[in-house]
């Protein structure tokens, strides 16, 4: 089964963030706003200016969500 995610452009305040990470205040004539941190599955928070989005800039790099690399078991030696 493939998964699809919405980008993390033009986000609405309330809508639920796809990634974890700091996002910028679009204002509707392009200018760019203040940044949050919203957590992946939160939703957005309210903007400044009526008709803003939300775009995602610096995705957060830590594993937290996200897909876990394998850790190979160690046994004990007996």
């Amino acid at each position: 089964m493939t998964r699809t995610t919405r980008p993390a452009t033009n986000l609405k305040p309330g809508e639920t963030a796809p990634a974890s990470g700091q996002y910028v205040e679009v204002q509707a004539n392009g200018k760019r706003g203040h940044e949050v941190t919203v957590v992946r599955g939160e939703p957005m928070p309210p903007t400044t200016t009526a008709g803003s989005t939300y775009t995602l800039v610096d995705r957060t790099k830590n594993l937290s969500g996200g897909v876990r690399p394998k850790v190979k078991e160690h046994k004990a030696k007996e």
